[in-house]
């Protein structure tokens, strides 16, 4: 009797289990109904006090009432993303567990559990992502729908939110890439990509918004890099193809993201770039890949060189900084791409000497253009004989 009533049952199988998972079906469209117009009510009142802050706010000499305005905005904003958040655990949440989820709604609670677990040890992340992906969810949900105009006001807001997010996540990224003393190099390795992927995903999602209402004229600042980005859209990358991609995000980023990922940031990873780009050409076999990808090299050197190093006012050694004026000075006076080219391999096999494979790779090239030569690999010996004089 003991061992009878220490056994595990399937509640799906017993009658009350049925039932419960029969009631459970029902009322879940109940909750979604119930939860869709808590948010729609907060998303409208959301909207309202939005545009309150955003066109008055300015306009208001009274501190005392700009802060109210605010607060009044904060609240507004913290019920709304509360109410999602109940949506999500209340519906969402149920209809996975009783199998009755659609392939959209099961990628939405896998989502939220990824980013639920940065809590612990990614808490800065994990508060801008969590914001991210409720309005992301209910951005959606509205494309799908909501009828025009309400579509139309959300959008202002959910841009501007978008965007610092965006700029919280990358700012978190840069503080983590200065502190040498917390990160190893693997970590720093991932924390790299995360940088790449973000630029990505804010490129791909928020920036054609963006586009749609340029009142700030973003297109003519960033344009030839973003339309180049559209060659990465089709077929399977390789290595070369990756590094170029991520220097057009990087071009990109110091239009959009200048705080958010500072000079000091973005110098670090264009140098991690060209470590890349390096070691493909080192290791590249086919001639024709391997000029393809030194060609690639040079628009990375010009880009750090050029437009990065020449706005950098602090540098940590004057040394470095002195031969970067020599170089510059030469640069400007430089007429073709040729006279640029040499400058800029002169540039690398100073900065690169450990690396033996690339940087006789560059004299090879400076031996082409009679910069250097190539001393012959043997010697002479002398029949000659040495007399000491007395």
């Amino acid at each position: 009797m003991g061992e009878r009533s220490l056994r595990v049952v399937d509640s799906n199988k017993t009658f009350f289990g049925k039932l419960s998972n029969t009631l459970s079906k029902i009322m879940i469209p109940t909750k979604i109904g119930i939860n869709g117009l808590v948010i729609n009510l907060k998303r409208n009142n959301l909207i309202k006090v939005y545009e309150a802050n955003t066109n008055f706010k300015d306009n208001i000499e009274d501190d005392s009432k700009k802060q109210a305005i605010t607060d009044k905005y904060q609240e507004s904003y913290s019920l709304y993303l509360e109410a999602i958040d109940k949506y999500i655990m209340d519906s969402i949440y149920k209809k996975v567990k009783n199998n009755t989820a659609s392939e959209f709604e099961k990628q939405a609670m896998g989502d939220y559990y990824k980013i639920t677990v940065l809590k612990e040890n990614e808490y800065i992340e994990y508060k801008y992502r969590k914001q991210k992906y409720l309005i992301e969810l209910d951005y959606e949900s509205l494309k799908m729908n909501s009828k025009e105009k309400t579509l139309r006001k959300y959008k202002e807001f959910y841009i501007s939110q978008m965007d610092n997010f965006y700029k919280g996540i990358l700012k978190n990224y840069s503080v983590k890439l200065a502190d040498t003393s917390k990160y190893s190099s693997n970590s720093k390795e991932d924390v790299y990509n995360k940088i790449f992927e973000t630029l990505e995903e804010y490129v791909d999602k928020i920036l054609p918004l963006k586009i749609e209402d340029d009142t700030t004229n973003i297109l003519a600042r960033i344009g030839r890099d973003y339309h180049r980005l559209d060659q990465f859209d089709i077929g399977k990358l390789d290595k070369k193809d990756y590094v170029e991609k991520n220097m057009l995000l990087l071009g990109i980023s110091r239009q959009i993201f200048t705080h958010s990922l500072p000079l000091v940031a973005t110098e670090q990873c264009y140098i991690k770039l060209l470590e890349e780009i390096r070691e493909i050409i080192v290791k590249q076999t086919n001639e024709k890949l391997k000029m393809e990808s030194y060609n690639l090299l040079l628009d990375l050197l010009e880009v750090y060189n050029i437009k990065l190093l020449s706005t950098k006012v602090y540098w940590e050694r004057t040394e470095e900084r002195e031969k970067y004026k020599k170089f510059y000075e030469k640069y400007q006076k430089a007429e073709t791409a040729k006279e640029k080219e040499i400058l800029f391999l002169k540039r690398e096999i100073d900065s690169v000497k450990n690396n033996a494979e690339i940087v006789q790779f560059y004299k090879n090239r400076l031996i082409s253009y009679g910069v250097m030569k190539r001393l012959k690999s043997h010697c002479r010996t002398s029949s000659y004989k040495f007399i000491k004089k007395k």
